[in-house]
């Protein structure tokens, strides 16, 4: 029976409300929209801005973790889908057994994918260059958020969007990701080759910064050796 439950898993730097233009496009058809937040940002985005110290340390697997007791909950296995480092975490719940199907958005890639080029390294310089930044809350500037995620619009647009969406972040996800090949334990890891996983597709814009499009295409070549269904799409003029 197809699911007509979906589970939204957003990234780094925003709250569940990034999905506002996706959660009525979806129920209007019929389907019941689940949009749980990440540890540390339950109270949304003006309590995160005002104390974000639960975020501190806060790392990939208790993430990933928290996302796996909610689907286990649902009495249907749900569609997953993720935005970035949700994107990441939808794949791990998919080769965890969990989910109908997966949609992982411009996602940052699980151990094993190349994801090292200039403009993500430009991206994410000022994270990774923050002192002891995997136990502390990093914080984005509205420049740095322009140039990794939304460098096509306007300022005064962008602005905008900083302004409604980002919140500080927990750094432990960053460093984990960056570091991935030098732990192989490292909890971004999944299964390439998963014969029984649920299918995936994977969703890359055109344009991104902070994941470019050949970073999500990589990602999909590491499924090739899997029966499982994985399918890769490229939207055309798309940033992150």
């Amino acid at each position: 029976m197809e699911s007509r439950t979906i589970v939204f898993v957003h990234g780094a730097w925003v709250t569940p409300l990034c999905w506002e233009r996706f959660v009525p496009f979806f129920q209007e058809r019929g389907y019941t929209c689940l949009t749980p937040p990440w540890p540390g940002k339950e109270g949304g985005i003006e309590a995160v801005r005002r104390d974000p110290s639960a975020l501190a340390g806060l790392g990939l697997a208790g993430i990933t973790d928290h996302y796996e007791r909610i689907v286990r909950d649902l009495d249907q296995p749900p569609v997953l889908v993720g935005h970035s480092f949700g994107g990441l975490v939808v794949q791990i719940l998919l080769d965890r057994g969990l989910g109908a199907c997966g949609v992982a958005i411009d996602s940052a890639p699980p151990r094993g994918v190349p994801a090292v080029t200039w403009t993500s390294l430009r991206s994410l310089a000022g994270v990774l260059l923050t002192w002891r930044g995997w136990r502390r809350v990093v914080r984005w500037s509205p420049a740095q958020f322009r140039y990794a995620f939304v460098h096509t619009l306007p300022p005064d647009e962008a602005r905008a969007l900083y302004d409604r969406h980002v919140t500080p972040e927990t750094g432990r996800p960053f460093f984990q990701a960056a570091l991935s090949l030098l732990a192989p334990q490292s909890p971004s890891r999944v299964d390439f080759g998963k014969k029984d996983r649920a299918p995936l597709l994977l969703v890359a814009g055109e344009l991104d910064r902070i994941v470019p499009a050949k970073v999500n295409r990589r990602n999909h070549r590491k499924y090739r050796r899997s029966p499982a269904r994985t399918d890769f799409h490229e939207v055309a003029g798309r940033t992150h």
